[in-house]
């Protein structure tokens, strides 16, 4: 007689395991107020983000609970195409990320679910799913065309967290007194809480 395996035990499983930021780093990510930052978990899901990330990308905190990607967001949000300056890059990059990621963990449902979804909905992820390219983010450039704010070029650095290697810190910054600095400034005071809201 065979003894079925738990799906809990099966290689990659961990992907299944909700992923939850400590509170202390939640606080610390607040605390970052002239910096945009988020946290990124399996599948590039967004888990947690300051103020100033949501000004920069979209609020991912109003969005429904399975709809808190990043791959959703480049894919099939519009104002995507609009936001990243060089959207092909930006999304080549998106799917390679995805590909390491399916690599460390080849049974996640979820991933197979995003994956499905994103074929079905946009010929260009479709296409490049198929290439098979691999791209682990830990610096660059990437340059943004925001509506309110205009032109931004900002340098990220992602940090992987030692006791979580599938969340990762990404922090954007801009090179100090450039006009992107000037504009981070801006969409800061902008994004801001107001005292009422705090």
């Amino acid at each position: 007689m065979t003894v079925p395996v738990p799906r809990a035990s099966m290689p990659g499983s961990t992907a299944r395991v909700p992923q939850r930021v400590r509170p202390g780093l939640l606080r610390a990510l607040d605390a970052l107020t002239a910096t945009p930052a988020m946290i990124l978990g399996h599948r590039l899901d967004v888990l947690a983000a300051n103020p100033l990330a949501k000004a920069l990308y979209t609020d991912f905190d109003a969005l429904p609970h399975r709809e808190r990607n990043l791959a959703r967001f480049i894919f099939l949000d519009p104002t995507a195409h609009d936001l990243l300056t060089d959207w092909e890059t930006a999304a080549r990059g998106t799917v390679a990320a995805l590909r390491l990621y399916a690599g460390r963990h080849p049974h996640d449902p979820r991933l197979s679910e995003l994956v499905g979804e994103l074929s079905v909905r946009d010929e260009d992820f479709r296409q490049w799913w198929a290439d098979h390219d691999v791209h682990e983010y830990t610096h660059g450039t990437k340059l943004y065309r925001h509506p309110l704010v205009g032109e931004l070029a900002l340098e990220y650095e992602s940090l992987s967290l030692p006791d979580d290697p599938d969340q990762v810190l990404y922090l954007y910054t801009a090179e100090p007194d450039s006009p992107s600095e000037h504009a981070l400034r801006l969409l800061a005071n902008w994004s801001a809480p107001t005292p009422s809201s705090q």
